[in-house]
Order: structure tokens, then sequence, then C-alpha cells
């Protein structure tokens, strides 16, 4: 009886490990138009040196960042309640950063009150707006 290899790759075919790895970072989640700024120093920077707009239930701070594409930093702290309310402030704020319009050369850090959770998706889409036309 013949037989070959039960697992792994056949000859002349790439291990896992020498594939070509993935450029996850380079492109924006889910076709956002917007990257997000992760890192605690850069987010620091932009409360420090930005310019603060407060809309609706959220505050908005907007500073001159890379040339790359604006970032954004969503933040929702415990003030908006437990876990579950402050991921959901989260993600409202996320998908209404993408249908607004951004300045390429902004990075941007939007804070979450409690108003964030029981507001109309629309009103939060304006808010955004609101804030950052103004700061223009």
């Amino acid at each position: 009886m013949v037989s070959g290899a039960a697992c792994g790759p056949g000859p002349g075919e790439p291990l896992s490990n020498d594939a070509a790895p993935k450029a996850v970072a380079a492109s924006p989640r889910r076709g956002r138009p917007y990257a997000s700024l992760r890192s605690r120093s850069d987010i620091g920077r932009v409360r420090r040196k930005g310019i603060r707009r407060r809309a609706g239930g959220i505050t908005v701070f907007a500073a001159p960042g890379g040339s790359d594409g604006p970032r954004i930093a969503f933040v929702a702290s415990r003030a908006v309640g437990p876990a579950v309310l402050r991921n959901r402030a989260r993600r409202r704020l996320r998908e209404a950063g993408a249908l607004i319009p951004l300045r390429t050369d902004h990075d941007y850090v939007v804070i979450a009150s409690k108003a964030v959770i029981g507001a109309p998706f629309k009103d939060l889409v304006s808010w955004l707006v609101q804030a950052v036309t103004e700061e223009e």
C-alpha cells in the first residue's frame, strides 16, 4: 500500500511560518475611512495639544497628525456605565465616525458620555459632524 503524508504540506509547498505575512495594520478596519489611534502617547498628545469641541453627548479633541489619513480613538470611561454599555457606546461612535467627513491630516479623540447610549443614531452622527466641522 502506497500512502502519502496524512498531514502537512506536500513536497515543494511552503510551511505555514514561511508564508508571506498579511498587511493587516496597513488597511483600515472593515473599510472604514479612518485608522485607529491606539498608542497612549498619541492619545495624550491629541488631548494636550488639540482643539476641544463639545456637541451633544460627546467631546472631540482634534490635532494635526500624520499625512497618511485620519486616525481616531474612541473613549468611553467608566462614567458611561458597565463594560457592556461602554462597548456599545464605542461601537455606535465607530459606525457614526465612518459616515462623517474627516480631515486627512488630523488625529481625533472622541470621548463618549452617558447620553451616547440612549441617543438616536442620527443624533450621534450630527454631534460628530458638528464637533468636527467647528474644529476647522
